[in-house]
């Protein structure tokens, strides 16, 4: 199948395209690439077709001969979305929404959304599962859900969305993101001995490697249309569900050296939610997750032990997505809608 793979150079994308090829598929990438100076440990392999191209700027001549589309492409936190709530929405929601249009436009008849269990929100304590009331509390969330209220109103015989709630992702790769919790937890023991929690510890998420979330896409891909039409799916598994600070602890086991440490004044974070995840398992035989929260803790050790990890480093502005677009922004390489800058030759 041809694929064209939004933010394909970005965190999930750089382990997805890879592993796409791995299963036969012809893959082409489209990204803006604002994180072409993120790479973290061996440079990012190019060996891809590519469109250089911001998502607002997609026409349809760019979508032509494809048979689907993974749109990965985003704002892809909660810092980062609140940095400017329109901008996010704008990105993440009005773009995504106008690409589904051309998508069906133009022909394409699967369209795979990366949405996310930040859908859900705020406060539950009760299991939730694809039927569950969205309550999102942030821009990103939002925005994922109104793409999915929108784009869910264009399939019909000839488009077929499908919709991928994945849990809170984690795992190594060549755009490595330490502002998700599993990776940032392990990056605290790793270079200052302490498993830091900013919060009390007790809010639920659930977890799945980023290797996982690109099966499910695969999975999704590879399915028979009437399995994935207009459906969503929670991506990962059930039993990966963790209280923040039992992901501490599991970091603290992993990391020599390393103990739990509580931030002074850490809080409750109004971010909760525990996620069933039985029917993408239930729905799609080939999807078959296969990392535990210890075998992710496990390989990010031996990652940043490998590359000699420090504090100032995973913190600072090359790594931190927040801190590298405004450190973008001051070098006048990125305007305020970040978009790159048309620089007057020197």
């Amino acid at each position: 199948m041809r694929v064209l793979v939004t933010g394909h150079n970005g965190y999930v994308g750089t382990v997805m395209m890879p592993m796409l090829v791995a299963a036969n598929h012809d893959v082409v990438g489209l990204d803006t690439n604002l994180y072409e100076g993120s790479t973290f440990g061996e440079d990012v392999s190019r060996n891809f077709p590519e469109i250089n191209k911001d998502i607002r700027d997609v026409e349809l001549a760019d979508l032509e001969g494809f048979d689907a589309i993974i749109h990965l492409a985003g704002l892809s936190n909660d810092p980062l979305g609140d940095l400017n709530p329109e901008l996010t929405y704008d990105i993440n929601y009005r773009a995504s929404v106008r690409l589904a249009k051309m998508a069906k436009e133009i022909g394409i008849e699967r369209f795979i959304f990366s949405s996310s269990c930040s859908n859900y929100g705020a406060g539950v304590n009760d299991w939730l599962d694809e039927s569950s009331a969205f309550n999102p509390v942030t821009p990103y969330g939002r925005s994922k859900v109104m793409v999915e209220q929108d784009v869910t109103k264009l399939a019909d015989d000839n488009f077929s969305p499908t919709f991928l709630r994945s849990g809170t992702a984690y795992g190594v790769s060549p755009r490595l993101r330490f502002d998700l919790v599993l990776n940032n937890l392990a990056a605290w023991a790793y270079t200052t001995g302490l498993v830091y929690l900013k919060s009390d510890g007790t809010p639920w998420r659930p977890i799945v490697h980023i290797s996982d979330m690109a099966r499910a896409f695969i999975a999704v891909l590879e399915s028979p249309r009437e399995l994935i039409h207009n459906e969503a799916f929670n991506v990962g598994r059930s039993g990966e569900n963790y209280q923040i600070r039992q992901l501490a602890q599991i970091v603290a086991e992993t990391i020599p050296g390393s103990r739990v440490e509580f931030a002074e004044g850490a809080s409750a974070d109004k971010r909760n939610y525990r996620v069933n995840c039985d029917k993408i398992i239930n729905t799609l035989p080939n999807f078959n997750p296969q990392w535990t929260a210890q075998k992710g803790a496990q390989e990010l050790y031996e990652a940043y032990k490998k590359v000699g990890l420090e504090l100032e480093e995973f913190e600072g502005p090359r790594y931190r997505r927040l801190k590298h677009i405004k450190s973008l922004m001051e070098d006048g390489r990125l305007t305020n809608d970040l978009r790159w800058r048309q620089l007057d030759p020197a």
